[in-house]
């Protein structure tokens, strides 16, 4: 719990904490105390962490509590935007190709380890043709 909160302290101490408490519409010197990790009276909220993370952009403090409990944070990248309709053909040949495994599995009645991994790996085929596709209409 230390490093968290020594984590917050840092975020806001490092990203002009005057300038980041009158984002986040709290006062500077508020922020201050809340953010001091030796200070009992005062502790920061899911809020306060929320508006520090989002006007910051430093994730320390998110580290330092994913490591607490045994994770590692990895920033996602967005897939490259395509075309809407060409995204959407990608879908369409992806749940179409799960459907083709699906139906070659179920054969010869019953559902073997191999069926399995190829089923799985078409259903993370259309997640990501699908992550494409969000990111092609948040653009169009």
């Amino acid at each position: 719990m230390e490093d968290f909160l020594r984590a917050c302290q840092g975020a806001v101490l490092d990203n002009e904490a005057k300038t980041l408490a009158a984002k986040m519409g709290v006062a500077h010197v508020s922020l201050l105390q809340r953010a001091n990790p030796d200070n009992d009276a005062h502790r920061l909220t899911v809020e306060h962490l929320y508006g520090i993370l989002l006007h910051t952009g430093d994730m320390r403090p998110l580290i330092a509590l994913a490591n607490e409990f045994g994770f590692d944070l990895v920033a996602k990248k967005a897939p490259k935007p395509q075309e809407l309709t060409r995204s959407m053909i990608g879908v369409g040949k992806e749940f179409a190709d799960l459907t083709i495994a699906v139906h070659e599995a179920l054969q010869d009645g019953r559902v073997c380890q191999f069926d399995k991994s190829t089923i799985r790996r078409e259903i993370s085929h259309i997640r990501e043709s699908l992550a494409v596709m969000d990111e092609s209409v948040k653009v169009a």
